[in-house]
């Protein structure tokens, strides 16, 4: 059975919420890395382009700390970009842990499916139709940026900073980094037109920073 596709972003606090909320539903996932997204910059930078692009959903866990982060979220995003989406209190704990958490609580890992689907249903997560789910989700791929140059040539590292430019990104995020974030933020039909529209630089950029 095809999993449901969400146009927002669904923002969670770990790998093992991701691989919980995967199972679940077809959407664009990004982990704050528990509280590590308060100083990473960049991580910070791509939700709030996420948000302007096609909203967030935050799915933290119910507990103290999950609300710190959910807080911490809405605070540093435009109103009316954010969706919350909140998981039942259960009490238990999840297989891999030899303790339950601090409050006895499941946290988002700890969800079935069928429950995670049901909270972002609640949450107003727009559900995409079959046709629009096979157009979103084809993925841009590392061959995808081969091809466009981006990778492979002399001149990629350039045309990479011009991309983050042109598209409100870290001009000196790394090639990985700059996939993870064009794919959560376009399509390849979305991707090409932008390359299309490139031009060369005018000036010389500053060196390479260490």
């Amino acid at each position: 059975m095809m999993k449901p596709a969400i146009a927002e972003a669904i923002i969670v606090e770990g790998r093992y919420d991701k691989n919980a909320v995967s199972q679940a539903v077809d959407a664009v996932i990004i982990e704050t890395r528990g509280f590590g997204v308060f100083s990473d910059k960049e991580r910070m930078e791509l939700i709030r382009r996420l948000a302007e692009k096609r909203g967030i959903i935050i799915l933290t866990d119910g507990d103290g700390a999950g609300f710190i982060i959910r807080n911490h979220l809405k605070g540093s995003i435009s109103k009316g970009l954010v969706k919350q989406a909140y998981i039942p209190d259960v009490l238990g704990k999840e297989r891999r842990k030899r303790t339950p958490s601090k409050e006895g609580k499941l946290g988002v890992e700890g969800m079935d499916r069928q429950i995670i689907v049901d909270c972002l249903r609640r949450a107003g997560a727009t559900f995409l139709g079959q046709d629009a789910q096979r157009e979103r989700w084809r993925g841009i791929t590392k061959t995808d940026f081969f091809d466009l140059g981006l990778t492979g040539t002399p001149d990629s590292r350039e045309k990479r900073r011009e991309l983050a430019r042109k598209t409100g990104l870290p001009e000196r995020i790394s090639a990985n980094a700059l996939l993870d974030a064009i794919n959560a933020l376009y399509t390849l039909e979305e991707l090409q037109k932008i390359m299309d529209c490139q031009t060369d630089p005018q000036t010389p950029e500053p060196p390479e920073m260490i």
